[in-house]
């Protein structure tokens, strides 16, 4: 008997069966390997991918790597992860904590800048490295979470009645195994002032497998309201599978927003911001902030100014109802909240 060789979408699709452990533990690692994959010339990118993965190493998850065009060095998915030789420059302004985050650590793993809301890291580790990362040089092996850490922090919010959010955040949270984050989950819940969980994530996206039996279990038996907040950059990154994933999440009572930075090169067009919004809208989730750039040390190519922001958004008010537009904002250290950049000054 002839065996057939499957078609590429053939294989993709067997692929959908596997765990997101597997598919996590088999993300590219490698910037020789990245620029295989993707066709794209060795003598015309490795050097300076090799130099900025030596300051931020390469992490691309295969589900989200399926989704680039290959041969196109400006696929805005590959910008996103494809590290260059300009990271190790050192420009004026930009940062190794731009947002002061060490001096707002209130006990180990947990972040206190905002009155009600306390920002807890589960987690350092990232199923995806994005290269405009604002903690890319957080030291995040000091915040390692010990049981006596995890009953510190427990202690700690249940002594703070002002906080009734608690947002797990890291790295990303989901990159924890589910029995941890439900014990997490009942644990915070049963602090009578914590009205609700907050996930700061990117996994459903770029892993949609993520969203598994086990995860959508504890978060319908979570008792206090859950909000996922995603990060999305550009329509390209949702497909079919994703949009599944999401399906199944709304359908477990988790409310979906998502949050942008806008990234020179990426999603600095109206166009594309207008696409997102649009298609995030489809798939179930309300787009929520778009952040101005951090000023991370490593990073300042992907900067834009705010007055180019200002205009982009302004465009947007003129093609999307209000709901679909997301609030144009910076993080401010020492301010207690985000601060709106004003469209109009």
């Amino acid at each position: 008997m002839i065996q057939r060789t499957p078609t590429r979408i053939e294989a993709h699709l067997a692929e959908d069966h596997r765990s997101w452990q597997q598919l996590l533990s088999e993300s590219i690692t490698s910037p020789e390997i990245l620029l295989e994959r993707l066709e794209l010339s060795p003598e015309r990118w490795l050097a300076g991918a090799r130099a900025g993965h030596e300051l931020f190493p390469v992490r691309v998850p295969k589900p989200f790597l399926d989704r680039m065009r290959k041969g196109d060095p400006d696929d805005p998915l590959l910008k996103q992860v494809l590290p260059m030789d300009q990271e190790s420059l050192s420009v004026p302004g930009f940062l190794r904590d731009p947002l002061e985050e060490g001096d707002a650590m209130q006990t180990t793993g947990l972040i206190r800048k905002y009155r009600s809301r306390a920002l807890l890291m589960v987690t350092g580790q990232c199923a995806i490295n994005c290269r405009y990362c604002f903690r890319r040089h957080f030291p995040y092996e000091d915040q390692r979470l010990s049981p006596d850490d995890r009953q510190q922090v427990l202690d700690t919010l249940s002594a703070s009645p002002e906080v009734n959010e608690v947002i797990l955040s890291g790295g990303d949270p989901l990159a924890v195994n589910d029995r941890l984050l439900a014990q997490w989950a009942a644990d915070l819940s049963a602090i009578p002032h914590i009205r609700r969980l907050r996930l700061h994530t990117r996994l459903p996206v770029v892993i949609p497998q993520r969203v598994c039996d086990a995860l959508l279990k504890w978060l319908a038996e979570t008792p206090a309201q859950v909000i996922m907040v995603l990060h999305v950059n550009h329509p390209a990154e949702i497909d079919d599978a994703t949009r599944k994933a999401l399906a199944r999440l709304r359908a477990a009572g988790v409310t979906l927003l998502n949050q942008s930075v806008i990234l020179r090169g990426v999603n600095d067009n109206a166009n594309v911001l207008e696409t997102l919004s649009e298609t995030l809208f489809d798939a179930g989730v309300m787009p929520y902030y778009l952040h101005a750039f951090d000023p991370v040390e490593g990073a300042h190519h992907y900067d834009v100014a705010d007055e180019e922001a200002r205009g982009l958004v302004r465009t947007l008010l003129t093609r999307l109802p209000g709901f679909l537009v997301p609030k144009l904002v910076r993080e401010v250290p020492g301010r207690e909240g985000k601060s709106p950049i004003n469209l109009f000054p």
